[in-house]
């Protein structure tokens, strides 16, 4: 059991599975996709089961199975897949606010099992974090919810291609189902200027960046959006204290 009973039974946690149903079949064409990848570049069943159970990051493991069926050094391996996910880091920073006051086994499980899709709908829904615990539990059952419906999804259609990888062709391309879903929440999400903005930015960023190895034109998009949306923004004014004198 990933997480408390009382996440699963609160009604929060229906609430995030229920948002994440409509983006499931994307995540599952993605993950089946993946599977059947593992298995023709050449990795046992065994080693393609193991990585599709604990790795669970479809653009890393996509990025280093060429390496690992290579024989690369583990260190080219682990610094690859760092950098293909290291956008990962901006999402943590982000929800340090909203988990830090969990213990340390409950913060290692939501950044295992949080992605991009549960980020991105929980971050719409809980804009800021709650300071009361009640509210705070009600963020924490939805992020699960979001989170398991994201991880079956994911894990059981990848575990699927693994299976039927002799029988399904990488020339369907349907691993493209999961950026089309990726594609549609993005655009839900540009609600301000500054969105915009930064989506047109990083999207510029990455195309530009696109020879880069290692997938490093995605740190390089994230990292010049940032530094232009914080050039951009306006520094918001001290509250004033009521009472206070000059």
């Amino acid at each position: 059991m990933f997480f408390l009973r009382s996440h699963y039974t609160h009604p929060e946690f229906r609430a995030g599975a229920r948002d994440m149903w409509p983006q499931a079949p994307g995540i599952a064409a993605w993950g089946l996709m993946t599977g059947v990848a593992m298995v023709k570049s050449g990795m046992s069943v065994l080693e393609s089961l193991a990585m599709a159970l604990f790795v669970f990051a479809g653009s890393s493991q996509l990025a280093s199975i060429p390496l690992i069926v290579a024989g690369a050094p583990v260190w080219v391996i682990l610094a690859t897949g760092f950098c293909v996910n290291l956008r990962f880091v901006v999402f943590s920073l982000h929800l340090r606010p909203y988990l830090m006051h969990l213990p340390l086994w409950q913060r290692l499980t939501h950044g295992y099992l949080t992605a991009d899709l549960s980020y991105v709908l929980f971050t719409r829904r809980f804009p800021r974090p709650a300071q009361e615990p009640a509210l705070r539990h009600a963020q924490e059952a939805y992020l699960a919810g979001n989170c398991c419906v994201n991880w079956c999804s994911w894990v059981g259609a990848s575990v699927v291609g693994v299976a039927l990888a002799n029988f399904i062709p990488t020339s369907w391309g349907l691993g493209f189902a999961g950026i089309l879903c990726l594609v549609g929440i993005l655009c839900s999400l540009a609600s301000t200027r500054m969105r915009v903005v930064s989506a047109a930015v990083a999207g510029a960023a990455a195309v530009v960046a696109y020879a880069l190895p290692l997938k490093l034109n995605i740190v390089v998009a994230i990292a010049v959006a940032v530094i232009l949306c914080l050039t951009l923004e306006k520094p918001q004014p001290p509250a004033s204290v009521p009472g206070a004198t000059a």
